[in-house]
């Protein structure tokens, strides 16, 4: 049995944000048949707190970076959790990030920094005689854990692995707050946490953990280039024999139109008829002739959706309709409500779970236009439920769909559109391919069987972590 603590800033369904939370959800069960006990560590949000099945206090720190804390051992939604509870960094409303300013909170180095360093503690003493012998570590949130390993005298005895789900984000801090974060000041260095004159607290997981994975092969091949490495392709090249991209997962009994509560359940693509027609009277849309796309998204650049507002005309014209759940930036949320003013585009701004799933029972395609996609979890949801995705040629996106080109549609294997270059025009005849397939009933039927019966769960990737665990672990 291997023993891992996954340091993680968000966890489904406890706090969520994005994809790394159902990551970090579903990875405990799924590597637990794989001989990996795994526990969650997260910060003491309200919301996670009010969740909890409280065992006890396992651990105290008089000053965790300003306060006293607490750490807890819990059970939630079938995890088993170590929370640090510590009010003067946790204990906000609003997002876990940002403040009401829509600003990173000004002393979020710490807040994290302080989940890093109870996670070092626990590797460095043990809790309730339990010592993990590796430790998972999520994106910068988790950056710090090797060097507090090394501080706390257990990095030579506890294993390391950083996973990156979006090098976009560093976690970086000016140079003055070195002492107060407890980092050694030598290793402020380019071949340390340096990165350009601040402190990144990726790149400190980067140059220190002991392997690296990605969310998928191709996010891991595109890290080594420029155009994606975020400023870190250097030191990617550099440790690309420590780099692995294992491809996320979705949870199967979560995501699962036979027996979604949420949906009129089907397990067949005819089944899809009688959410299709709940989903339009849902977002206020007429019958039509064309594809209803769907769109559960972010509403960045980073997710391509300006690249939609330019192509959506071609939908359209090609009698196709639009749902659109998610919000974002300002002039895009205004952007798409206009383009609802035509009648044949619904949008609702926020993010309702339940309507998530609606939209996937009921729409034929899901558009995932990205301009980068380290894994993406929302076309896999996609592939489940028998509804198109038509994604960009990137990240995740280029390993989990296969592209209806001329000789998977002969050979009747297609699963779903890729388009590229990832511009307006490329996405342009994307979206008219898409209404020309699903004018075929009999290519689209396939398509639709063919995207159900695709293998989405965790099966082999929960092999290929606990492969990498057992590697890492450093057993006397």
């Amino acid at each position: 049995m291997t023993r891992v603590l996954s340091v993680a800033s968000e966890c489904a369904p406890l706090v969520k944000t994005g994809g790394l939370a159902d990551v970090v959800g579903a990875l405990p069960a799924a590597l637990a048949p794989e001989g990996v006990e795994m526990r969650v560590m997260l910060p003491g949000y309200p919301a996670v707190l009010d969740a909890l099945a409280r065992e006890g206090t396992v651990m105290e720190d008089w000053d965790l970076f300003g306060g006293h804390a607490n750490l807890i051992a819990a059970t939630a939604a079938g995890l088993s959790l170590l929370v640090v509870e510590a009010p003067h960094l946790y204990d906000r409303t609003g997002s876990i990030y940002l403040g009401a300013d829509g600003h990173d909170w000004s002393d979020n180095p710490e807040r994290f920094a302080g989940l890093c360093w109870m996670a070092a503690r626990v590797a460095a003493e043990g809790v309730a005689g339990w010592r993990p012998d590796v430790i998972h570590c999520h994106d910068w949130q988790a950056g710090l854990v090797p060097d507090y390993l090394r501080a706390q005298g257990a990095r030579e005895r506890t294993g390391t692995v950083l996973t990156i789900h979006n090098m976009a984000f560093h976690g970086l801090a000016p140079p003055t707050r070195i002492a107060s974060l407890r980092l050694d000041p030598e290793r402020f260095t380019p071949d340390g946490y340096e990165f350009w004159g601040r402190i990144s607290a990726l790149k400190a997981g980067l140059v220190g953990a002991d392997k690296l994975t990605t969310v998928s092969p191709t996010y891991a091949e595109e890290l080594l280039r420029p155009e994606f490495g975020m400023g870190l392709d250097g030191i990617m090249r550099e440790r690309r024999d420590d780099l692995v991209g294992i491809l996320n997962g979705i949870d199967e009994a979560v995501w699962d139109p036979a027996t979604d509560p949420a949906v009129t359940s089907y397990a067949q693509p005819e089944g899809k008829a009688a959410n299709k027609a709940a989903l339009r009277a849902e977002f206020g849309l007429p019958e039509s002739d064309g594809p209803l796309c769907v769109v559960v998204s972010r509403l960045t650049s980073q997710k391509g959706l300006d690249l939609l507002i330019e192509a959506l005309p071609t939908l359209l014209s090609n009698g196709g309709q639009l749902a659109l759940l998610g919000s974002g930036e300002g002039w895009m949320e205004e952007a798409f409500r206009n383009a609802a003013q035509g009648g044949q585009v619904g949008v609702r701004l926020g993010y309702d779970e339940a309507l998530s799933h609606r939209m996937m029972a009921g729409g034929d395609a899901i558009l995932v236009p990205s301009r980068f996609e380290p894994c993406g979890l929302t076309q896999m949801y996609g592939l489940r439920y028998g509804t198109i995705p038509v994604v960009a040629l990137t990240g995740g996106l280029a390993d989990t769909v296969i592209n209806a080109s001329p000789a998977a549609l002969s050979a009747g294997v297609a699963t779903g559109l890729q388009f590229h270059p990832v511009t307006a025009d490329a996405l342009r005849a994307a979206l008219a391919h898409l209404c020309r397939l699903y004018a075929d009933v009999n290519v689209w039927t396939r398509m639709q069987a063919n995207a159900m019966a695709q293998p989405v769960g965790w099966q082999s990737s929960a092999k290929a972590y606990a492969r990498l665990f057992q590697d890492v672990t450093r057993r006397a």
